[in-house]
Formats: C-alpha cells, sequence, structure tokens
C-alpha cells in the first residue's frame, strides 16, 4: 500500500505542475528553496576544459566557468556547490595543500588567478550562492602522490594515511585527521567569501570491512564495537570542522552530501547499501545535534530505491534543511538512459513533501540540456527565482529594511540606491521586487526580480509587461532572514 501512495502521490503532483504552470500560477511555487548543483573540477569533468597555461587561456578558463554560471541562473539555480578540494589537492593558493593539476596540467602549479575567488565573485554577481564543496576523507590517489611533489599529504603528513585500493585515505580514528580537515575548513572560510562549505566523503571508504585500522581501533577503541566507535569517529570530525567554521563566519552554512539511504525504513532495504551502516555516516545524528546546517542525500536512484527514502530525510530533519540530489546524469544514454519522467517525478515529490529543496549531479548535464532537464526545470519546475531557506536556528533577526532613494535616469530606467546594511557581523544583500499590484506582494515569488549585491539597482522599464510597475526593496542577510519592505512607485516625473 505504501508504495502505491509513493507513485500515486508523485504522479498527481506531477500533472498539477504542469497544469498550474501552465497558467504561471505563482501559488505552488515556493519562494524558499535550495535549488543547487555540483559543479566538479575532479578530472575536469564540468570544469575546467581549458589549461591556464598562458594568459589568454586562462582567460578562456575563466571564460568557461562564466557561460555555465549563465547556464545556470538561466535555469533558476541558486546554489553552486563548487569542488575546491579534490584528492588532496585544491583550486586556490593554500598553505596547506598543492594546486590541483586540472588548472594547468601540472600539479602545484599557479595558474596566474585565484580561481575560487574569480568563482565567488562572478557567482556573486549573478545573485547566486558559492558553497565551497571539499572531498574529505580521500588523501591521494597512489599513482598521482609522487607526481605532487613535497606538498602531497604522503610527504607532509605520512602518518594520518592508509592505503585501501587505489587510494591513500585518511584515517578518521586518528584525532589528527580531524585537526587537518579543519584547518583547510579554516583557511577557505576564514579566506574567501564563501557561502556555505560542503563536505563530501565525510565517511569510511567502500569495503570498510578491509579498511586497515586495526592498529588505530586497538589503541582509540576504549572499549566500543567498531562499528560505533568508526561513527563517533566521523561525528567527532563533523562537530570539529562545524565549530570551527562557526567560530569565523557563523552565517556560512556548513552542508555534506550523505549516502542516499540513511538506513533500512519500514518495509523498504537499504539492500546493503546505507549511510549509517555500510560507512558510518550518522547524518541524521548530525541534523538532531546541530552539527550539520543541511544535507544533499545522493539520492541517484528511482522507484522504490528513492521514494520511500526520501521521506525518510525529511521526516528527520529536526527543522534544518534536506535537499536530496538528483542523478541527472543517469539520463545519459552513456549512463542508465533514463527517461526524463523519472526525474520528473522525483522533483514533483519532493516538492510535494516539502523538503529543503534539490540538487543536480552535475553540472554538465543540467547545462548541456541531457533529456530536455535545462528545458524543463526553466520553463516548468523553476519558472521563478527562489530565495534560500533562513538558518533561524544560527540567528532569526530581521535585518534593517533599506532606505531606498529614487531617481529616473532616463525616459525607460529608474535608478535605486540606498546605504550598505549590516546584519548579523556581515554585510547584506538585496531582493527587487516589481509588481502590477500595490503594495507589492513579496510574499509571491512571481514578484521577484533579481537579488544583488551592491546598495543600487537600476530598473528598466521597457523590460516590463506594464509600464511603471510598483517596485519594492527588502534587506536579505547572510543567514537569510528578510526584511520587512521598502515600497516604490516608478511613476515620476521625467529629469
Amino acid at each position: 500500500m505504501k508504495r502505491i501512495l509513493y507513485t500515486i502521490y508523485a504522479l498527481f503532483l506531477c500533472i498539477l505542475v504542469h497544469a498550474q504552470a501552465l497558467f504561471t500560477n505563482p501559488e505552488i511555487f515556493p519562494k524558499r528553496e535550495v535549488r543547487a548543483v555540483w559543479l566538479t573540477t575532479l578530472g575536469g569533468l564540468d570544469w575546467p576544459k581549458t589549461k591556464a597555461t598562458n594568459e589568454w587561456k586562462c582567460e578562456a578558463q575563466q571564460e568557461e566557468l562564466c557561460n555555465i554560471l549563465d547556464r545556470l541562473k538561466e535555469c533558476g539555480i541558486n546554489t553552486v556547490l563548487l569542488q575546491v578540494r579534490t584528492r588532496g589537492s585544491v583550486i586556490y593558493p593554500s598553505n596547506i595543500e598543492p594546486w590541483d593539476i586540472v588548472l594547468t596540467g601540472k600539479y602545484d602549479k599557479d595558474p596566474g588567478y585565484d580561481p575560487l575567488a574569480f568563482a565567488i565573485e562572478e557567482t556573486h554577481k549573478r545573485g547566486m550562492e558559492l558553497h565551497a564543496w571539499m572531498v574529505t576523507i580521500p588523501g591521494v590517489k597512489i599513482e598521482n602522490a609522487r607526481k605532487m611533489g613535497r606538498k602531497s599529504l604522503v610527504y607532509t603528513h605520512p602518518r594520518l594515511l592508509k592505503k585501501h585500493g587505489d587510494t591513500y585515505y585518511l584515517d578518521p580514528g586518528l584525532p589528527d585527521t580531524g585537526d587537518y580537515l579543519t584547518r583547510l575548513c579554516q583557511e577557505i572560510v576564514g579566506n574567501y567569501d564563501v557561502d556555505g562549505i560542503h563536505f563530501d566523503y565525510i565517511r569510511y571508504p567502500e569495503n570498510s570491512s578491509s579498511f586497515p585500522d586495526s592498529y588505530t581501533y586497538k589503541m582509540y577503541g576504549d572499549g566500543l564495537n567498531k562499528a560505533d566507535w568508526r561513527r563517533d569517529n566521523i561525528t567527532a570530525i563533523v562537530q570539529q570542522m562545524y565549530r570551527a567554521v562557526k567560530e569565523l563566519k557563523p552565517w556560512v552554512r556548513v552542508s555534506c552530501s550523505p549516502v542516499g539511504k540513511y538506513d533500512n525504513v519500514t518495509r523498504y532495504s537499504a539492500r546493503g547499501w546505507s549511510a549509517y551502516s555500510t560507512v558510518y555516516q550518522d547524518a541524521q545524528g548530525w541534523l538532531k545535534l546541530g552539527i550539520m546546517d543541511m544535507l544533499f542525500p545522493m539520492m541517484y536512484f528511482q522507484g522504490d530505491h528513492f521514494y520511500p527514502f526520501a521521506a525518510d530525510w525529511q521526516e528527520q530533519s529536526y527543522g534544518r534543511s534536506v535537499v536530496p540530489g538528483l542523478g541527472i546524469y543517469f539520463l545519459s544514454p552513456k549512463e542508465q538512459n533514463w527517461d526524463l519522467g523519472v526525474i520528473k517525478r522525483e522533483l514533483a515529490y519532493l516538492r510535494m513533501i516539502n523538503v529543503g529543496g534539490e540538487a543536480y549531479f552535475r553540472s554538465k548535464f543540467l547545462t548541456e540540456n541531457e533529456k530536455g532537464i535545462f528545458d524543463y526545470l526553466k520553463s516548468i519546475f523553476y519558472p521563478y527565482q527562489a530565495i534560500m531557506p533562513a538558518m533561524t536556528w544560527q540567528n532569526n533577526i530581521i535585518p534593517e529594511a533599506p532606505d531606498v532613494q529614487v531617481k529616473r535616469t532616463g525616459p525607460t530606467t529608474v535608478r535605486l540606491t540606498w546605504q550598505p546594511v549590516r546584519s548579523g557581523g556581515s554585510s547584506c544583500r538585496y531582493i527587487i521586487y516589481a509588481s502590477r499590484e500595490v503594495p507589492v506582494d513579496i510574499s509571491n515569488p512571481a514578484n521577484l526580480i533579481t537579488i544583488v549585491n551592491e546598495p543600487e539597482y537600476t530598473y528598466n522599464l521597457l523590460t516590463a509587461t506594464l509600464w511603471n510597475l510598483h517596485l519594492a526593496v527588502t534587506t536579505l542577510d547572510r543567514y537569510g532572514n528578510e526584511s520587512l519592505p521598502h515600497f516604490i512607485n516608478t511613476d515620476l516625473p521625467k529629469e
């Protein structure tokens, strides 16, 4: 019966979304929703394709990223999870690890600019958030260790590493592992204006029964059974990194991407692959403990492997944001050749059960419109922009509304300016709304025009469906709290 209900609900909402979207009814479209995408740098899978070996190729590499961000913005994405650490190498100037090979074709070679700083600036220009995606426990591929040189983990921290398969992994049971990963977090959050930090692979590796940590367990097991001890190790690392980030910048959202099935649920087995039991990730426990702001479970499944487990994540969210990751790469004929209907039904179901939003793995399959997924999001599922859910558990103080000055700068343009607003220890952003109705309804996502970082905005009346639309401006702090609106009537005399 439960299985039948999951399917009926998904199909019903999918039909409802299509029908109401035809009439651009905003009521079913949330104003607050995470719409994220993983932008992979490992091997240049998503970016970059061009190696920054000279000045013009450096510019071409930057242009590639700008084009990707433009496409993501066009289809409604508001959060970019940019992979900044792959396997023991990074895409920003670090005092801890070497430059990644993907930027120039060589490890530890400066590409001539700071890709993370550039990505943050360009993402913010487009009103989107950038979350720094760190691969955590995997240390370095064995075949790449020597290529990395003296900054490789094999040279700098050999005691922390365990050989497992083709990779050296950090040993989560060693106390210094948490210290090392925390230093990386502090380097990123302390030096960059990131909106979030996203932990990938914060778990034990596959085939963990053969992971060589017997000696570590003997040293630090303290009487626990090995499964509980391993879960405690990962939880301790998460807690250490979370606290370090919040001490530096409490508005930075901390998230991770756990295995897509937390554990077995009533009547549905995880079939031997779960976060809690297989790789020792107590991700729901992290939400309960308050040491994670968001989860992006990697739900690259369909049917009974998806719906009951999505419901389980939402039911155990403890008031935090759960944003299931959808495997849109499976749409590709080179992968599993899914029909787009699989993703449509999953999207409809997620919105129906009111999760925090959706995420897509990975960027290339979205920007290249695999099976029409880009067109579907742009025209049907994300017809209006959305802002991020507020982190009210961190800060729930409403920021000050902007005091907007209005000036007609031409026959068709209005310039809005205001003094910058700070709230919660950080500078704020601003949301521009427009409507034919008075007062402007800021709860209606159809009225949301854009999000800006600077205290100014020029509104072109020619872009409006009717002249003299009414405007409103609000302040949006870094926690996601929104101020009361400042209302503006654009029916002003010409200069």
